[in-house]
């Protein structure tokens, strides 16, 4: 097998802030994102492509992941034994899940094209077209920013917004100026630091009533009571995101959310993110795919997970003007294979 990684920076359209990023003079956020592709061949030229958008708030950057991937001895990797390939990712390091997601999207990929099958299909899940359908994210702004994020939006049926400003009714004011009646998932990564705070910001926010759900309103580090009290006290329901990591989170988070937050970079590729998707399931959760700032590459290996979910947060290249691969498609938010540039494995092909 050979290993072939890169990074590259991805451009986004619009400058994407969100609460922790956020500065007290109201500055904070980015215009690019910076991610690592990989490519995997073995010796019959069978490929494997992953991507992977490492964050700071895991504790992994563009310079970790390449550090472990340096650490690969390609010798040890197959598209026919997944499972012990990721086995021994696991006994090089521990952690460092966003690089393993990066491996692990390259391994299914070829693994299923071997198999002559996508991705949903060789994991047996199949896929809905016309069912599964993505929000679109508005980074916090101005409020004239946000009416103009919005309109470009309008394509979108789903709103996601992020919120933790002090601004955060006159967005979503602006936001409903444009679009009036839309469904919103308010989106707080960790804003609010008592459950007092979060509960009120919540009520003020609950007076739209076509807000979903919210998602991650406190720290991790909450303590579990203040949870509780939020999830018994909330007029909408609360999602984890940051606190639900991978599979592995599934005893603190059962009883404190009504949902969560599944991404592959948190989970450590496609095989973490399917266990994460079925364990949260059995403790009866509802479940939502996110993603990080993405290409095409990254999302679509997503979406071949979106049977397992009951919400879609698929649009990072949504959001970015120089996305290097084609894929899933998301005509109005609408998920569709139907026309993907390839029938195998990811279903994903580099624009020319």
């Amino acid at each position: 097998m050979k290993l072939k990684y890169w990074s590259c920076s991805l451009k986004l359209a619009h400058q994407w802030t969100i609460a922790r990023e956020l500065q007290p003079d109201g500055t904070g956020g980015t215009l690019t994102e910076e991610v690592v592709f990989v490519e995997l061949r073995d010796g019959d030229g069978a490929v494997g492509l992953g991507e992977t958008s490492p964050s700071e708030r895991y504790k992994e950057t563009i310079q970790t992941v390449l550090s472990f991937l340096q650490k690969i001895d390609p010798s040890r990797l197959s598209f026919r034994d997944v499972t012990g390939s990721m086995a021994y990712l696991e006994e090089l390091a521990q952690g460092n899940a966003a690089a393993k997601c990066a491996v692990n999207v390259a391994l299914v990929d070829g693994a299923a094209r071997i198999a002559g099958k996508s991705v949903h299909d060789f994991l047996g899940l199949g896929f809905t077209e016309g069912r599964h359908v993505t929000s679109f994210s508005i980074g916090i702004d101005t409020p004239d920013t946000i009416r103009e994020k919005v309109r470009m939006a309008e394509p979108y049926p789903i709103l996601k917004l992020k919120v933790g400003s002090p601004h955060d009714l006159a967005n979503l004011a602006a936001l409903r100026e444009v679009a009036p009646t839309k469904p919103i998932r308010v989106d707080a990564n960790e804003a609010w630091k008592t459950k007092e705070q979060a509960l009120n910001q919540i009520e003020r926010l609950a007076s739209d009533s076509n807000i979903e759900f919210v998602e991650q309103p406190m720290p991790v580090n909450t303590p579990k009571s203040d949870w509780a009290w939020l999830k018994a006290h909330s007029p909408l329901p609360i999602m984890g995101d940051e606190s639900y990591v991978n599979s592995g989170d599934i005893e603190r988070c059962a009883g404190l959310f009504h949902a969560v937050n599944v991404k592959l970079v948190k989970a450590g590729g496609i095989t973490g993110a399917f266990e994460a998707l079925k364990t949260a399931r059995r403790a009866g959760l509802k479940t939502m795919l996110g993603c990080m700032i993405e290409s095409s590459l990254l999302i679509t290996a997503a979406a071949h997970l979106a049977e397992l979910t009951d919400y879609l947060d698929l649009d990072g290249n949504l959001l970015i003007t120089n996305d290097p691969f084609r894929g899933v498609s998301a005509v109005r938010g609408v998920l569709s294979f139907a026309n993907a540039p390839t029938k195998t494995g990811l279903q994903v092909v580099a624009r020319s």
